[in-house]
């Protein structure tokens, strides 16, 4: 995959000082580059059945709807705090940089849907592990968790330790 690694800056200092901020646009202006992370994310999928994506706001956005159209699944957005206009659930974590709070709508999801979590990159894991909790909540099954890439060095994955988890790319 070196080759979608030419794709990502590195932008220091973002969003605040001493974070080395992981850029996807670059992979996004070019369509083979989408083509080759989609065929890549979709495969770590396997043969596993997929009811939902849930991509996470802003960036799991992309490749979220493009992954639920290619597994056949419905797609659903995890958006940040006031942003969906129906009955929602609500999950505060911690960021690697502050906090924030993630919301889907309660009818998002319903028992025994079969879930992919999806995002471009895993890092300390408060925002995966925040989306896993709302899932669960409404009684979701979380088949795995997709990245397009992970930090391994921030160790997000101890926070998912109870799902399996899989990245196109690995830092």
């Amino acid at each position: 995959m070196s080759t979608l690694q030419h794709y990502i800056r590195d932008i220091k200092d973002f969003p605040k000082p001493g974070i080395l901020f992981k850029d996807i646009t670059p992979l996004l202006q070019d369509a083979e580059a989408i083509n080759i992370c989609l065929k890549a994310l979709v495969s770590l999928v396997g043969n596993q059945s997929i009811d939902k994506v849930v991509g996470m706001e802003s960036r799991g956005f992309f490749f979220g709807t493009l992954l639920a159209q290619s597994l056949n699944a419905g797609f659903v957005p995890a958006r940040k705090a006031g942003k969906l206009p129906f009955h929602k659930l609500s999950q505060t974590y911690r960021l690697e940089y502050g906090e924030n709070t993630l919301e889907i709508h309660k009818d998002a999801i319903t028992k025994g849907d079969r879930v992919l979590i999806h995002d471009d990159v895993l890092a300390t894991g408060g925002t995966a592990e925040a989306v896993c909790n709302l899932v669960k909540q409404l009684g979701g099954q979380i088949v795995q968790c997709n990245f397009i890439m992970q930090l391994t060095s921030l160790n997000g994955k101890d926070k998912l330790k109870h799902h399996t988890v899989k990245s196109v790319l690995n830092y």
